[in-house]
């Protein structure tokens, strides 16, 4: 949308001279395409494609592998270490010299370049994440050769490390498991191409968005935003428009902007005046009050409404351009009250007025191509994000602010973003030259991002209060003043200053995790950011027990948690050989870049299940990789189900908890990580399991000393009358042992209650020759109409002492309905984590990684391409966890 509109403004003064004589309306010409590439001394020469970068243009001129394949991510160091130059000819499409002014626009660099045009250096750059616009109206000729010569990314942060002479700014090198290189903080591109712990280093070179000419008269628009506000008392909406023009006039421009929405009944006009300079006119709109305005609510809380608004311009000289942009109407809070019972401060969101619990997970750059990045991949990620009941995300501090693209989808979709600016995991420099180059990149993304309804939140960094807080850098204490006064000049004195300037609609935090309010109050670093009765935390440990729900922090707002598993083997098959096929082949642990990684998914795995044991190799690295992801989706659902279940008490002065992002949503290359969703879009066990816990209306089951609780969950806005439904089954018959409905049951909207509680000794007697190695528990809740949960459960023993179960006959026969496939399963057994996987067919199923326990089942295909049935039976394999012993 917004991209839509700027495209729309470029011509919003100086548009086609409606008078004779007039001077003529701005001019753009786009450089994308193709253009030379050659590297630092020449021996390497190709054409590349503008917007891309450095190995994407090898790769397409096969002078490369695919850089993911196997250990290309160190075969290939040597691009990112030389110096390449993308240059090219272009004419100029216009007569320059009717033109007051010509500039040559960078929506994209990465990173550290000098531009030439007609070997004239017109500017450089060194920030990937700023839009750059250059004159050139003095060198611009008939036919023109333009060069962007660009520098070693790691050269240039090694010098700027080098040059920071006064003191040394941590970390200086990624841990040697990453395989990455030093001194990312030293330059303001995608922290993890230099490598991360779920991504290999690939630090790129290249024009990674588009590059144009543009001309104009009088005045141009560069920025134009609407901002919506509500005043409770006048209970009247009003929307803020702003534009900022360059105006190269010699005299003041006037002008009349109208403003109309026909759906609410306003249009007003306003008399405008530009100063020569920088221009900016700020207008506020107020709605009439007699129309009803629809705000635009997160996935499954309401439509996602915006309004047709057209903007017209009637500038000097007889101009007029018309508008068109949407208009979205919403209300953002963050909560932070104190707390009935509780010490410390709430941390939740209020979105339109009603708090709302958050679920969803945190977004890592989709590849370490931004040019592979296509919107039918952002498409199809996005789409899982809601498909899986969930309403936010979280793009995190080391990756990039997301493309355009990213964020319409979102606003169409529902789907709240949280979002960081771009540091992470460090220290960071704070000379003249570095916080200029911040704040001339966090001004322009919040100036490009702020119309979105969908950014409910902008927060400085990720963990690096953490960091200073628990001196992960092992600075001595009568030197931390330094890295303290750094720490508020960046993310307070600079970032904070430039977003509260800038956009007055959502609030800011400084770092994630913090204590909020209280880390301000502690001078903006707390001595404990990890404190549950406040902020947001996050919290890993994969060493205890996972199932135990002690071990997870009762906390205010859980932003970051999660568990390693493998991709698929059809992912990662892709991308290896034959003698890689082995969970300690030195493929898998080239591709492992976090310390033990591999490891510790056996131990966790190995608390609740027998390991897998095959005398084929392949065999047992597919059994290994269906488990690691059993683990991983079972201790995910375990820790979300303890955040959603903890969201309306209070325990010990905990509890409250109002948001659950798991980490991560998705994967930047073929590995094992925390990823749900495999790079390509693949759902691992992980993300349908999400697709239940995430339910709008869920019964979670825990154990406490012997007790058994059921709680409701409920994200609807009425209260709703329930019936609850408990099953005992045996592991050796499909049959329960004993049914119990709980009629009557009473759960308030949005909120989670205990709705059933029974000792587990009481259980078993009541449900015949029960005992917690041969039985489970399996319930859900139904209301009137269609309100249904989804099915759930609860082990009473570990599944490697499970008494009874056997390993089921499975079966499968699937027929073609409309664009669907339905697979009609059919099982001898009871059968735990059933899961069909059709290799690398695209598309996902309505459910998979279930627990069986009735003999038929329907599970539906959604394709995402075009496909026969007769690839889907040839594609299709079963496994239950039976078929892994």
């Amino acid at each position: 949308m917004l991209r839509r509109l700027l495209l729309l403004l470029l011509a919003a003064c100086g548009g086609r001279g409606a008078l004779s004589g007039s001077p003529p309306g701005p001019a753009g010409h786009s450089l994308r395409g193709s253009w030379r590439l050659g590297n630092g001394d020449g021996s390497v020469v190709l054409s590349g494609d503008v917007p891309g970068c450095v190995h994407t243009a090898l790769l397409r001129q096969g002078l490369i592998q695919d850089p993911y394949y196997r250990f290309n991510d160190l075969a290939y160091r040597w691009i990112s270490l030389d110096n390449w130059t993308y240059s090219r000819t272009f004419k100029a499409p216009f007569d320059v010299s009717k033109w007051q002014k010509v500039n040559l626009v960078f929506e994209g660099v990465d990173t550290v370049a000098q531009i030439l045009i007609n070997n004239v250096t017109v500017g450089r750059t060194d920030n990937m994440f700023n839009r750059y616009s250059f004159d050139i109206t003095s060198v611009i000729k008939e036919v023109n050769f333009i060069e962007v010569r660009f520098l070693s990314a790691i050269s240039y942060a090694a010098e700027q490390s080098r040059s920071h002479s006064a003191y040394s700014v941590p970390p200086q090198c990624p841990p040697p498991v990453q395989k990455g290189e030093c001194h990312v903080n030293f330059i303001r591109k995608e922290q993890c191409s230099f490598s991360w712990d779920w991504g290999p280093s690939f630090p790129t070179q290249g024009i990674w968005k588009d590059v144009r000419i543009e001309a104009y008269n009088l005045c141009h628009l560069i920025y134009f935003t609407l901002t919506p506000s509500y005043v409770k008392s006048a209970q009247q909406w009003s929307l803020e428009i702003e534009s900022v023009f360059d105006v190269v006039s010699s005299k003041p421009v006037v002008g009349l902007v109208t403003v109309n929405i026909p759906k609410l009944q306003t249009q007003q006009t306003y008399t405008t005046e530009l100063s020569p300079g920088e221009g900016r006119i700020v207008l506020l709109v107020n709605i009439n009050k007699s129309a009803t305005v629809q705000t635009w609510w997160p996935s499954g809380h309401g439509n996602q409404t915006g309004y047709d608004m057209t903007t017209t311009f009637n500038m000097g000289a007889g101009y007029k351009i018309e508008k068109f942009s949407k208009a979205y109407f919403r209300t953002v809070e963050l909560v932070e009250d104190p707390i009935p019972g509780s010490p410390g401060l709430s941390f939740y969101f209020r979105i339109n007025g009603l708090p709302i619990f958050i679920k969803g997970s945190n977004w890592i750059p989709a590849d370490s191509f931004q040019d592979r990045v296509s919107s039918d991949m952002l498409k199809l990620i996005l789409q899982s994000t809601v498909d899986a009941n969930m309403n936010a995300l979280r793009v995190w501090g080391g990756g990039v602010y997301e493309q355009d693209e990213f964020y319409d989808i979102c606003d169409e979709l529902g789907i709240m973003i949280w979002q960081d600016f771009m540091f992470a995991c460090a220290l960071y420099p704070t000379d003249q030259n570095y916080l200029e180059s911040v704040r001339a990149e966090v001004t322009h993304q919040v100036k490009r991002l702020k119309s979105h309804p969908c950014i409910i939140l902008w927060s400085g960094n990720n963990e690096n209060e953490a960091a200073i807080a628990g001196n992960w850098f092992s600075i001595p204490h009568v030197e931390m003043k330094v890295y303290l006064k750094d720490y508020v000049t960046l993310y307070v004195k600079n970032i904070r200053e430039i977003v509260l300037a800038e956009d007055k609609s959502r609030p800011y935090i400084t770092s994630s995790p913090t204590n909020g309010k209280e880390s301000v109050k502690k001078g903006w670093l707390s001595p404990n950011p990890y404190d549950t009765h406040y902020g947001d935390t996050h919290f890993y440990d994969y060493l205890s027990d996972c199932w135990n729900w002690t071990v997870y922090p009762k906390t205010r707002f859980a932003s970051e948690y999660g568990f390693q598993s493998w991709p698929s083997f059809s992912t990662l098959e892709k991308v290896s050989s034959t003698e890689d096929w082995s969970y300690t082949s030195n493929f898998s642990l080239h591709r492992q870049h976090h310390a033990a990684g591999n490891d510790q998914m056996l131990h966790q795995a190995g608390l609740h299940f027998k390991l897998p044991w095959n005398t084929d190799p392949l065999k047992l690295f597919k059994d290994t990789i269906y488990l690691t992801q059993v683990m991983q989706a079972q201790c995910i659902k375990a820790e979300t189900e303890f955040y959603r279940r903890s969201q309306s008490e209070i325990i010990n002065g905990e509890g409250r908890t109002m948001g659950s992002l798991y980490w991560q949503l998705n994967d930047i290359w073929q590995a094992p990580s925390w990823a749900s969703l495999e790079y390509g879009g693949k759902w691992k066990m992980l993300h349908y399991f999400a697709q239940h816990f995430f339910a709008p209306l869920l019964p979670v089951g825990y154990e406490d000393d012997g007790v058994l609780y059921i709680y409701g969950v409920s994200d609807l806005h009425s209260d709703c009358e329930l019936t609850l439904q408990v099953s005992v089954h045996q592991w050796s018959s499909m049959k329960p042992v004993c049914t119990l409905a709980k009629e009557g049951v009473t759960l308030k909207a949005g909120s989670a209650a205990p709705i059933y509680k029974e000792p587990i000794n009481d259980l078993l007697k009541r449900c015949g020759n029960c005992t917690r190695q041969s039985c489970v528990v399996t319930f859900y809740l139904m209301g009137k109409g269609e309100l249904r949960s989804p099915g759930n459960y609860h082990f009473l023993s570990s599944l490697k002492d499970a008494v009874g179960l056997e390993k089921a006959q499975l079966s499968a026969t699937i027929s073609q309905q409309g664009d669907l496939y339905a697979f009609v399963l059919q099982t001898t057994a009871i059968t735990p984590f059933v899961w069909l996987d059709v290799g690398n067919i695209p598309g996902r199923f309505n459910d998979n990684g279930f627990l069986m326990t009735e003999k038929r089942k329907v599970v539906v295909f959604y394709p995402w391409e075009p496909i026969r049935i007769e690839e889907l039976e040839k594609s299709l394999s079963l496994t239950s966890l039976m078929d892994i012993y």
